[in-house]
């Protein structure tokens, strides 16, 4: 489902868009979508990217420019997520804030990378496939692993 309020920019391709969940985001030009990505509500992804199928995109998050998204990436946007308050009754939307993250130009996430809310991914950083990115991780930089951590 793609609704109405979502901004496409040009020559987006969404392979599947009978297989996507997209709700007032923004997608910029030449950026590419696979099948089974949800992005929500003020989502904000820049141009020639590349998301691959099953990524999770919660508003919050900021990917800019020629990002690359692998399978299975999920982005989240509460540090500490509940259902209920302290006296049992349903959580809801004035309960929690968002935490924002930043994906900044040219970066890679590997399959499977879960991002933590509040951090910023640098410039043409690396996240290798299956880790947990809990800090921010500098321009340039590969990290991979629970949690991630700098390699060299």
């Amino acid at each position: 489902m793609i609704k109405n309020d979502v901004k496409l920019g040009k020559h987006v391709q969404i392979f599947h868009p009978d297989l996507v969940n997209l709700y007032e985001c923004s997608i910029g030009d030449n950026t590419k979508v696979g099948a089974f990505v949800e992005i929500k509500d003020h989502a904000v992804i820049g141009k020639n990217c590349k998301i691959q199928a099953f990524v999770f995109i919660p508003e919050g998050i900021t990917i800019e420019d020629g990002v690359f998204i692998g399978p299975h990436v999920c982005f989240t946007n509460d540090k500490y997520p509940k259902a209920i308050n302290p006296d049992g009754s349903l959580k809801d939307a004035c309960d929690w804030h968002v935490r924002k993250t930043v994906v900044k130009q040219g970066a890679s996430i590997g399959a499977g990378a879960v991002i933590l809310p509040g951090v910023i991914i640098g410039k043409h950083a690396t996240v290798g496939a299956g880790s947990v990115v809990t800090k921010n991780v500098p321009d340039g930089a590969t990290v991979m692993g629970n949690p991630a951590k700098t390699r060299t």
